[in-house]
């Protein structure tokens, strides 16, 4: 699994991060929390300061190891693909993936990995379905780069591209409960929520996911 290396995304008046804000509002005040992929370490410590969480991290690089540990958080160097697997059943209340799905190799077993250590599990991603994706494949015909996706094909370390159509297949495949979704446009905005999904898949650049098992 690739650490979080997206393009820097839009970011509110006070420099966080909108779709880091949003998944931060999905947690409960004082859950447990492990964050995928975690990076340096920004939406733990917007945990802390707004949700007085319990926060754990698991990071790839050990650049983004060294810059949380610097901060005073409480990660270590894992690889979602393969050490998920090592924690046991419900060890936290919530198990998050930060722009990180499309750069695991088995999305599937990794979800299904996040549903079984976490009560609940929050997923955001880039939509590839966006339509100046679909533009970009149409007309120009080469694969896309957009600010959310900024990679040329050969460097990218996204190896598992999906849109928001096929994020919530995968849920219903899986059998797990989508309990809220959002879909942010390019600007960071929450598009409609009675929007069908159609609509998301064309038009939001990003999804963000809370989830949780079936009861």
């Amino acid at each position: 699994m690739s650490d979080r290396k997206l393009n820097p995304q839009v970011r509110n008046g006070s420099g966080a991060r909108v779709d880091l804000m949003l998944v931060s509002e999905m947690v409960g005040h004082g859950a447990k929390v492990l964050d995928v992929g975690c990076g340096d370490g920004e939406l733990l410590q917007i945990l802390a300061e707004t949700r007085n969480v319990d926060g754990r991290g698991i990071e790839l690089s050990r650049e983004g190891v060294n810059e949380c540990v610097a901060k005073g958080l409480a990660v270590i160097q894992g690889d979602a693909d393969t050490d998920l697997a090592d924690y046991p059943d419900d060890a936290f209340d919530y198990v998050v993936l930060s722009q990180t799905l499309q750069a695991t190799r088995q999305p599937r077993v990794v979800l299904e990995h996040m549903l079984r250590i976490g009560r609940h599990a929050i997923v955001s991603f880039p939509n590839f379905g966006h339509w100046t994706v679909r533009m970009q494949l149409l007309f120009a015909g080469h694969m896309p780069r957009t600010d959310i996706l900024p990679y040329s094909w050969y460097d990218t370390p996204n190896i598992h591209h999906c849109t928001i159509k096929d994020f919530v297949q995968l849920c219903q495949t899986v059998g797990v409960s989508i309990d809220k979704a959002v879909a942010l446009n390019a600007w960071g905005s929450p598009l409609r929520l009675n929007a069908p999904w159609w609509f998301w898949n064309m038009f939001g650049e990003q999804g963000v996911f809370l989830l949780s098992r079936k009861s």
